[in-house]
């Protein structure tokens, strides 16, 4: 318990400092006053760190993240160097750069996650007629061979996009570790071969070489009496091909086997060290929830790491797609899409509960990946949150400004404030309902160490 909540305040902490460092930085940059910046917590004040360009940073008592208060910013105040009295344009900038700054934290988090390893989809590459010139040919690769490990390390690609990776564990998509010093270990024919050591990298020989990505769908579960169980088919099977289709991405399982339903097809399988034809019966009306053959399949993962490059733009793509993810939100709320109880909304009790279980998977496996992602999850989602139209929130006077903006006058300053101290309140009812929710559906939680492969 001391842990989650010593984890949940150190990170909001972090979080909000760097939402209200955004805003003093850009207030400073427009001219604009900041009385306090409270680098943690909320009043009442502990103590002063010290003054700099007349702005006192202090640290304060309630530990629930930081805040900037600017000359005259909830008041009538329109003297020179208040809030109040800066253009349009720069009272804007100096909101949108809160949120602004949380959507940077939270690429570098993501990026963060990505370098120091994270679980992935992920396939050995099936080599088809290496060029004689290529590296591929020169380290005696034929047509066929798939690339298992080199130098006791396995040659993994991403299953969806054939990015080569490097591993953060030692295993093959196969069962068992690697001996450490086998040379390049390529499965041709159902055999496992060691070719002489090459010193070129899984990207030299995959170079101008196409290739597949295969042994990527394993079985995780066969239903009793199906024909999946007659045919003797395990949890742990990995599916190679069906009637000699490899299976990749592009080619699954289901897909395969659904346009020979009422048949009977040949898996090819790899189990342990055997590699088998298991004839399977595919039913075409199979018992709800069993599937033609009778199993259930899963995609396997590893911990794998990316290039800086690659790092950055996964990252990006990641902290995008969860943002059209929250944005969509409340798009499908009010058109009854989505009913709220599944919304996933969480209060600081919700959120320090998964910021423990990040931790603690962090601490139990060694993988920092747990904690950087679910800060770069929850920084994208303080900015997003911070940006809707509400009033106290930085959408809220976005929204005053647009409006100001088309009506060619401001609304009066004093009467602005009252509207945001209202929200306000209005938003701390919100997180109590929201707490008390948290409260009563019990502890919430994340798998990490199924994420993680664990």
């Amino acid at each position: 318990m001391a842990l989650t909540i010593v984890s949940f305040l150190l990170l909001l902490g972090a979080l909000m400092f760097f939402h209200e460092l955004g805003h003093y930085l850009a207030a400073r940059r427009n001219g604009i006053e900041v009385e306090e910046f409270g680098v943690f917590g909320f009043p009442p004040r502990l103590f002063k760190l010290f003054t700099y360009d007349g702005t006192l940073f202090s640290i304060n008592a309630i530990p629930l993240g930081a805040f900037v208060r600017m000359k005259g910013e909830d008041a009538g105040d329109m003297s020179p160097g208040s809030f109040n009295a800066a253009s349009a344009g720069a009272r804007a900038f100096t909101l949108v750069a809160g949120p602004a700054m949380n959507f940077l934290i939270a690429i570098v988090f993501s990026v963060a996650s990505m370098l120091s390893g994270f679980p992935s989809s992920v396939a050995h590459p099936q080599v088809t007629n290496p060029p004689a010139s290529s590296a591929a040919a020169s380290a005696g690769l034929q047509a066929g061979d798939i690339l298992l490990s080199q130098a006791g390390r396995p040659l993994l690609v991403m299953a969806t996009t054939g990015e080569p990776l490097a591993a953060a564990s030692v295993k093959t998509l196969l069962d068992g570790s690697l001996p450490p010093d086998e040379g390049l270990l390529v499965l041709r024919d159902g055999e496992r071969i060691a070719l002489p050591e090459s010193s070129a990298s899984l990207a030299s020989l995959l170079d101008g070489v196409e290739f597949a990505p295969v042994l990527n769908t394993q079985v995780s579960a066969v239903v009793e009496d199906s024909p999946a169980a007659a045919a003797g088919l395990l949890v742990g099977d990995v599916v190679y091909a069906v009637n000699g289709a490899p299976v990749t991405p592009g080619n699954s399982l289901g897909r395969q086997v659904s346009a020979l339903a009422g048949s009977e097809v040949l898996l090819t399988i790899v189990r342990g060290d055997e590699w088998l034809e298991v004839p399977v019966f595919a039913r075409e009306n199979p018992p709800a929830g069993q599937g033609a053959m009778g199993i259930a399949i899963d995609g396997i993962s590893r911990m794998v790491s990316l290039p800086f490059h690659l790092a950055v733009w996964e990252g990006v793509l990641t902290i995008v797609g969860y943002v059209g993810m929250v944005v969509s939100l409340p798009v499908m709320l009010i058109a009854g899409q989505l009913a709220p109880s599944d919304a996933g909304f969480s209060g600081p009790v919700g959120i320090a509960q998964l910021v423990g279980g990040a931790v603690n998977a962090t601490v139990d496996t060694g993988f920092w990946f747990p904690i950087w992602q679910l800060a770069a999850i929850i920084s994208a989602g303080l900015a997003v949150a911070n940006l809707f139209p509400i009033p106290a929130l930085d959408g809220g006077r976005l929204l005053f400004i647009a409006f100001e903006k088309l009506r060619g006058r401001r609304i009066d300053p004093e009467k602005e404030g009252m509207i945001h101290l209202v929200g306000f309140a209005l938003l701390l009812g919100l997180m109590v309902v929201i707490t008390v929710s948290d409260i009563r559906s019990g502890p919430q939680s994340i798998d990490w160490l199924r994420i993680l492969g664990q």
